[in-house]
């Protein structure tokens, strides 16, 4: 049928003119692969109105934008070092990535996948004692050793269809027997004489050549071969100069819950103290809240009332209403119904007393030994003085007043004038705060005058979660402790709260507020937390507990308690000198050197002291300068490949002496290397770190 020219006319004049409708999303969108890079993106045509749905983006991933209207682009940040796990296994990060979209009436949702390589970093841990790969050969290097170390080679093919492939060159269809004589028939052919050989099963076979350097390099060159290695020559072991001491555990309840000890090497410390070398009487001032001096586990380790302890305040109003006296026990002030005893808690962690305690009346329930303090045998004793009042405040003034009273200067409070009988060496200040360097000016000057005379001030750096300096920390002549917690892996890491800032000088276990549990104990069947855990008080049932807490506050007097058992054991003299130990001691972690975070590392107390070897193990130790630790496994050969993100890394092969987990410390064998991986260098190879024995 014939339409009339007007009316087909019109007909595709109305078909031109409608409009068609925009395409809306598919379910799946785009697939982005980053590859290396560390940024891309995609397009998805449409004609909607979208928005990305940020609760399906993983912590690695960044996008922008995130809603719009039309065509749907997308551009993906990696933050791979948010998504790498501390076992640097995972090769690649994927993610789904969620676009809700409107069109008219109808809605979906389109889902992205995002992919991101990992960078990889290889090498092997070889150890320097024991006979690998490479140990005989040419060269002068850590890993040459000369021929006559070994009485022939150990051949290893890849595989029995390898082995097969390998024998049958040489005309030899089956192993055992025979691949002893064509082994011994190709060296032949190549000059190299076999005396006689042995069949060790499992596709190894034992070779007795006359030049094994010659054997090897043949060997090595064979495909089908997995490995050649020297026979090497072992000897026997005996007790003596080498044998390894046993690192003392505590016996008591709670020893076991804190971690930190273990961190520090102090198994190795405490055995040293066998020796009787501790034997220099040490005080170590803790201005804080007072402590209770009726806790069963501080009894003998204190100076109380009448000895030197001092409460400094003369507020009456934020103290416990007797003004300036020589009694800083932390008061149970009216309606005090939480919160614990801060001083008390800094000062078990230092000198808390090992064994049994006395009973504590009417407190059946109460822990018989509890905690250990850091000072075990040594004679280090705690001198309290009270400059936090009961809301957990500290004025400047009295801070002044304490830090002069505990170095032995004499100070006038409320007109009665106090004299210290026991000057501290070492002074600890677990309190500081965010104010002005013009406020923290007579604070600053009352620690320059105390360090004039050979006092170390130690003090927190501060749980701001900031870079932002507290004082008294960044006080000219203070020393500004960082915490440090664990992280499941080689190392352990700066705690997130843990202020960072150019004063900061060393660092020490403070614990994690993330609730984290890589320590392993147990407390009432559950997992512990890692946590500081020390001696404590019960303000609502007046008695002695036990309790965590986590900050800088518990960071500092271990770095304090270090001091003083340095002093003790007469390896330092005063102030300057313990203080250069410690910092050159020090585990560096971060950014190699000095950093912001971790100052010059976390104190090494086994190392400092010199305390003997507890254990002998080797590993592997890898870290970012950003702080963060990872670790890869080892296979039976000690080699490893890391899939790490973009950052400078400092490897370290090395032996763990004091049994923390640690390889490669102050006095431990070590090898180290660095790698900076990224897109411009996606792949390392670091080859052989063999630490020197």
């Amino acid at each position: 049928m014939k339409l009339p020219l007007a009316l087909l006319t019109a007909a595709l004049l109305v078909t031109a003119c409608t409009p068609s409708m925009p395409a809306s999303p598919t379910a799946d969108g785009p697939d982005v692969n980053l590859g290396t890079a560390l940024t891309g993106g995609g397009t998805q045509v449409s004609g909607v109105s979208w928005r990305v749905d940020t609760g399906s983006l993983p912590a690695w991933l960044k996008v922008t934008p995130t809603s719009g209207t039309g065509p749907i682009t997308l551009t993906f940040t990696a933050d791979r070092a948010q998504g790498t796990p501390t076992t640097a296994d995972q090769a690649k990060l994927s993610a789904a990535v969620r676009v809700n979209w409107t069109q008219g009436g109808a809605s979906g949702t389109s889902t992205w996948n995002v992919t991101a390589d990992q960078y990889v970093l290889r090498g092997r841990v070889v150890d320097a004692a024991t006979v690998q790969g490479s140990d005989v050969g040419k060269g002068t290097g850590v890993n040459a050793r000369a021929p006559q170390d070994a009485r022939g080679v150990i051949v290893k093919y890849r595989s029995a269809a390898a082995q097969a492939t390998a024998l049958g060159r040489l005309g030899v269809s089956s192993a055992g027997d025979a691949a002893l004589s064509s082994t011994r028939s190709a060296l032949a052919r190549l000059g190299l004489t076999t005396n006689a050989g042995e069949d060790l099963g499992g596709r190894r076979v034992a070779l007795d050549v006359t030049d094994v350097e010659a054997a090897l390099e043949v060997l090595r060159g064979d495909p089908n071969v997995e490995y050649a290695v020297p026979n090497a020559v072992l000897g026997a072991q005996e007790l003596g100069s080498q044998a390894l001491a046993a690192p003392v555990v505590p016996p008591d309840q709670y020893a076991g819950l804190q971690w930190g000890f273990k961190l520090l090497g102090y198994g190795a410390v405490w055995r040293d103290m066998a020796s009787g070398a501790y034997n220099k009487p040490v005080t170590v001032a803790v201005i804080d809240t007072g402590v209770r001096f009726d806790h069963p586990d501080l009894q003998g380790q204190l100076y109380g009332p009448g000895e030197g302890a001092l409460d400094v305040l003369t507020n009456t109003a934020n103290g416990d209403d007797d003004g300036a006296d020589t009694d800083p026990t932390d008061p149970s002030t009216p309606n005090r119904t939480t919160g614990g005893s801060h001083g008390t808690h800094v000062a078990g962690i230092i000198a808390a007393r090992w064994g049994t305690n006395a009973a504590f009346p009417g407190c059946d329930a109460c822990s018989k030994s509890g905690v250990v303090g850091a000072s075990y045998r040594a004679p280090v004793k705690v001198l309290p003085v009270r400059v936090i009042d009961a809301s957990g405040n500290a004025e400047v003034a009295d801070v002044v007043n304490a830090l002069r009273y505990a170095s032995g200067i004499s100070v006038t409070l409320e007109g009665k004038t106090f004299t210290n009988p026991h000057p501290a060496q070492v002074i600890n200040l677990s309190l500081g705060g965010a104010i002005s360097v013009a406020e923290a000016r007579p604070m600053c000057e009352a620690v320059a005058e105390v360090s004039a005379r050979d006092t170390l001030v130690v003090v927190a750096a501060g749980n701001g979660y900031s870079s932002e300096p507290y004082y008294p920390a960044a006080c000219e002549g203070a020393v500004a402790v960082g915490a440090v917690t664990l992280s499941g892996a080689s190392a352990p890491e700066h705690a997130r709260y843990s202020n960072s800032y150019p004063q900061v000088m060393l660092s020490a276990p403070g614990g994690s507020d993330a609730g984290t549990t890589y320590n392993g104990g147990t407390l009432n069947d559950k997992p512990y937390p890692d946590q500081i855990f020390s001696t404590e008080w019960d303000y609502t049932k007046n008695q002695p507990i036990y309790d965590s807490h986590v900050g800088t506050s518990q960071a500092a007097p271990q770095v304090s308690a270090l001091a003083a058992l340095l002093l003790s054991k007469g390896v330092t003299q005063g102030r300057g000198d313990t203080l250069a130990r410690m910092t050159a001691t020090a585990t560096d972690l971060g950014a190699r050197g000095r950093d912001e975070d971790f100052g010059f590392g976390m104190i090494d107390p086994a190392a400092a002291l010199g305390a003997p070897a507890v254990s002998d193990t080797l590993g592997l130790r890898l870290q970012s300068d950003r702080g963060d630790a990872f670790q890869p496994a080892l296979d039976n050969l000690g080699r490893f490949s890391a899939y790490l993100p973009d950052a400078t890394f400092t490897v370290t092969a090395g032996r763990d002496r004091n049994a923390n987990g640690i390889y490669g410390e102050a006095g431990e064998a070590g090898a180290e290397r660095q790698a900076t991986l990224g897109p411009a260098q996606p792949q390392v190879e670091l080859g052989d770190l063999t630490p020197a024995p």
